[in-house]
């Protein structure tokens, strides 16, 4: 015989919490240690492709590093890679913004000031 009898005859029957516990508990530890760090972090990646602005130096997700000349549309940018050497890339392929550009200070005085000497 391989079970003993005083194993057969526990009759301590796990109610359907107590079977269900272990799974609640394994989603939960994932949900925190996983799911939700992906998901902000694909949330800051959306802002910041959004954010997108022409003058910005970028990083594709191929490695080129270049500065957005024009914004084409909401999928596409038009990047500068070298001098007169423009490509169109796909806005979820830029996967870091290196610098932004300076906001225009004021758009109504367009004339600047003399610099200092």
């Amino acid at each position: 015989m391989l079970i003993s009898p005083a194993f057969a005859q526990t009759g301590a029957e796990p109610s359907g919490l107590e079977m269900f516990l272990p799974l609640i508990l394994i989603f939960v530890v994932f949900y925190f240690l996983l799911i939700r760090p992906q998901q902000k972090k694909a949330k800051q990646h959306r802002e910041m492709v959004a954010a997108l602005r022409r003058g910005d130096r970028i990083i594709t997700g191929g490695g080129i590093i270049g500065t957005v000349t024009k914004i084409v549309d909401d999928g596409e940018v038009l990047v500068e890679i070298a001098e007169n050497v423009r490509v169109r890339v796909a806005r979820p392929t830029i996967t870091e913004v290196l610098s932004k550009r300076d906001p225009v200070a004021n758009a109504t005085n367009k004339r600047a000031s003399p610099p200092f000497r």
